[in-house]
């Protein structure tokens, strides 16, 4: 049986969890305060998760780049195809904030979004 340590962070509290796995499994759960510090030590210990905030080039615009979030988390474990793929795009000003850049970004069901909104430049 293994076990991992981490320190929830859904709140200030920073709730200490064990959590004993067995063939990838999650056996059991201690050291959480509520249902969502036992969900975090659940998902954290068996696939991650993250919010994508980065940039992507923009054309026409005062500036070259245009900060983007995932409206979602995204798997850990495809971050560096996310960065591989945010590298290939190119978007044209004027963009809006929260207009969508990429739709189910990865198969993930996150939506890659325009963080901040760019006039386009005349």
């Amino acid at each position: 049986m293994e076990q991992k340590e981490l320190v929830c962070v859904n709140c200030p509290k920073g709730c200490r969890i064990t959590v004993e796995l067995e063939d990838g499994k999650v056996q059991a759960i201690r050291g959480y305060s509520c249902d969502k510090g036992k969900q975090y030590a659940a998902q954290e210990t068996t696939r991650p998760m993250r919010i994508l905030t980065t940039t992507v080039r923009i054309e026409g615009a005062r500036l070259r780049v245009l900060p983007v979030i995932t409206d979602k988390e995204i798997p850990l474990d495809q971050m560096s195809e996310a960065m591989e793929q945010v590298r290939k795009i190119t978007v044209q000003a004027p963009i809006k904030v929260n207009d969508v850049i990429i739709a189910d970004f990865l198969g993930t069901d996150a939506n890659l979004i325009a963080s901040r909104s760019m006039e386009k430049q005349s």
